[in-house]
Formats: C-alpha cells, sequence, structure tokens
C-alpha cells in the first residue's frame, strides 16, 4: 500500500470523508461536525492510487496547532495510516515554527495518541456525546 499524505485545498472531499466516519459511522450529528473553521484551516488528505482514505485539519492558533477531525475509511484501518497521518500533522505543524500540538482524543484512543508522543492532561469530557480528553505534545 503506498499511502500519499499532503497538504490540500480539496475541502470537500475531506468533508465527504469525516461524513462517512464521523457521522454515518460514529453518530455525531452534522451540527457537530461541521462548523466554520474548514476555511481558515490545513487540511491533510491521504490517499491511495488516487483515492481519499484519510484526512485531519490543523488549526493554528498562536504558537500552539490543534489536529482535529482525524479520520481514516474502516477499509484502512489498522494499516498505520492513522499514525501516518498523526506523524504528518505533527511535521506540517513544525514547519509553520510551532512550539506545541494539542488534539482532543477519544478516550478509547489515548493509547493510540500516548505512543505518539502526546499526554493526557485535563479532565475526561464529552464532545458530540463521545468521552474525550485533550492532549498535548511539545514541537
Amino acid at each position: 500500500m503506498t499511502i500519499l499524505i499532503e497538504p490540500t485545498r480539496d475541502i470537500a472531499t475531506c468533508r465527504t470523508l469525516r461524513r462517512i466516519v464521523f457521522i454515518e459511522e460514529q453518530g455525531v450529528s452534522e451540527a457537530d461536525e461541521v462548523d466554520d473553521k474548514d476555511d481558515t484551516a490545513i487540511h491533510l488528505l491521504a490517499t491511495e492510487s488516487g483515492t481519499a482514505v484519510g484526512s485531519a485539519r490543523l488549526l493554528i492558533s498562536g504558537q500552539t496547532g490543534k489536529i482535529g477531525r482525524v479520520c481514516v475509511l474502516k477499509s484502512h484501518r489498522g494499516t498505520g495510516l492513522g499514525a501516518a497521518l498523526i506523524r504528518a500533522a505533527i511535521e506540517e505543524l513544525r514547519s509553520h515554527g510551532l512550539t506545541t500540538a494539542k488534539l482532543g482524543a477519544q478516550t478509547h484512543a489515548i493509547g493510540f495518541y500516548e505512543r505518539l508522543g502526546f499526554t493526557a492532561t485535563g479532565p475526561e469530557y464529552m464532545d458530540a456525546g463521545i468521552p474525550h480528553r485533550d492532549m498535548i505534545l511539545s514541537l
């Protein structure tokens, strides 16, 4: 499997992937998934042979980059693509000279993010009806 991960302006494709994973599979409401931040965000798109299979969204505020809306199609889960997306996101944030990466992890995925160097911080909270914890990584 040769996957290419790169920044994209193809927000529509990223939204389609997010709709499949978050709205259709996880039952997140459209009101919770769709916001007004896509136009100012950096989007990463993962493709295999030209077919979109995953994405992530990066929001920059000061010296901190927030990694969010990370999704991988069911057909590509367990392949290492999720970790590759997070590593690509970290490198993209570093390329902008940022000092900290943060994200809101679904609690079942905390171990996944810890293996990538993130540390859980603060209490558990609900986001779109799903338990989360904030996580940070010094860049």
